[in-house]
């Protein structure tokens, strides 16, 4: 009598989702892998297509085509509406459901609001492609705009950005749009000076990178500062509508918002009726499985778990990687009928860029700044691209800004010459 294959659906095909595919090759299982869209997505490059430095193409690639030779995976373009852990199966919004013997959940996270979810309308965030063609379609607008506006406040409204949420992704947005203005797009205007354009970068913390050691964080706030950044800390956003931002009692006009102040997880502590923390992160076990649940995971932004010296691991690409492959080795683990152990993550370092030829990197007892930080950056993210084309590619474009201040993907889609 034939055995059949252990069931192994993974929900989410982010980092920690395909680690766990790969890591599951020739591993007596069947693999399902959903996902909501059709690509994995390379998200810490995303900002750069919102601020036109790199194109869709060169940081997503079709689930289907990584997974072409590999027959045991079954991949499913849905939506995924709950669990029923009873009787082992996911929901699907369609009314159908696939069940499985392991369920690994690695559905990531969405943008958080604190309570305010209606400022989302007018300071989108950045998770998916959509979200970053829609803001770089928002960013090359307003100059359009502004070059066509006679009246002197709206033009300045016009050219003010302001990004809220002093994190890597809020820096980086800051700093790439603030030399977008000053080097990219000065001459190619006729009305208008783009050098004039405010980019104002809103904390409420103390500092910068929170996350960074105090120098690495005021050496990017200084960095920030001489590009033409206007960083205002220790100054908590209380509304947001259509004409502007107010803190500190006052409204700042502006036309391009943008939030890059918190996450939410996704639901999934809510299909299972599993604790969680305030942001939604499922609490697992040491191994990473759901309490009371061993045959379901949870790994990436989706959860909580102390396994970094005794502190949260974080939300970032190279944690959900490493989760992602303890999964897929105590799966296998156990179907050899092996023990298996704990989680530990290993962090490696933490990297923001700052502008085309500044970065901080933060080693633990190795910190480094200025250009070579940026040269390792990008070298960095090249490393972790899937497929020579695109690390060619993105090499190729990142060598252009960098040496002829020109980004080729200011392209406006999603729309003609309406006002936003």
């Amino acid at each position: 009598m034939t055995t059949a294959p252990h069931r192994v659906v993974i929900v989410g095909a982010g980092f920690g989702g395909l680690e766990t595919t790969y890591r599951l090759a020739g591993a007596p299982v069947e693999i399902t892998l959903i996902d909501r869209r059709n690509h994995h997505l390379f998200q810490p490059l995303l900002y750069q297509v919102a601020t036109a430095s790199l194109a869709t193409s060169e940081i997503a690639w079709p689930i289907r085509h990584l997974m072409r030779d590999r027959r045991e995976v079954t991949t499913l373009f849905a939506t995924v509406s709950g669990v029923d852990a009873d009787r082992r199966c996911v929901l699907i919004d369609d009314g159908s459901e696939v069940p499985y013997d392991t369920l690994v959940l690695a559905t990531g996270a969405r943008h958080a609001y604190f309570g305010h979810d209606e400022w989302e309308t007018w300071a989108p965030g950045l998770k998916t492609l959509e979200d970053g063609t829609t803001l770089r379609r928002h960013i090359l607008v307003a100059f359009e705009r502004a070059e066509r506006e006679t009246d002197p406040a709206k033009r300045a409204a016009r050219l003010t950005f302001v990004i809220v949420g002093a994190g890597p992704t809020g820096v980086e947005l800051a700093g790439t749009i603030a030399e977008m203005a000053h080097h990219t797009l000065p001459g190619d205007f006729r009305n208008i000076d783009t050098t004039k354009a405010r980019v104002v970068l809103i904390e409420a913390g103390p500092r910068v990178l929170a996350g960074f050691a105090d120098d690495l964080s005021a050496y990017a706030q200084a960095s920030l500062e001489k590009i033409g950044v206007e960083v205002v800390l220790g100054q908590a956003v209380t509304e947001i509508n259509r004409e502007g931002v107010v803190f500190g009692g006052k409204l700042l006009e502006a036309k391009t918002r943008i939030w890059a102040a918190g996450v939410r997880a996704s639901p999934a502590a809510e299909w299972l009726g599993a604790p969680a923390d305030r942001a939604g992160r499922v609490q697992v076990e040491d191994d990473l499985s759901i309490p009371g649940h061993p045959e379901i995971f949870a790994i990436g932004d989706t959860v909580l778990i102390n396994a970094w010296d005794g502190k949260p691991v974080p939300g970032i690409a190279p944690a959900a990687k490493q989760q992602g492959r303890h999964v897929a080795d105590t799966i296998k683990a156990r179907l050899r009928g092996a023990a298996t152990g704990p989680f530990r993550y290993k962090h490696s370092g933490s990297l923001a860029q700052i502008g085309k030829r500044l970065a901080v990197i933060d080693f633990g007892k190795v910190k480094l700044r200025g250009t070579i930080a940026w040269w390792i950056w990008g070298i960095a993210h090249i490393y972790f691209l899937i497929g020579l084309r695109h690390r060619l590619s993105v090499a190729l474009s990142w060598l252009w800004i960098y040496a002829r201040d020109q980004r080729a993907a200011r392209l406006i889609t999603q729309g003609s010459s309406k006002v936003v």
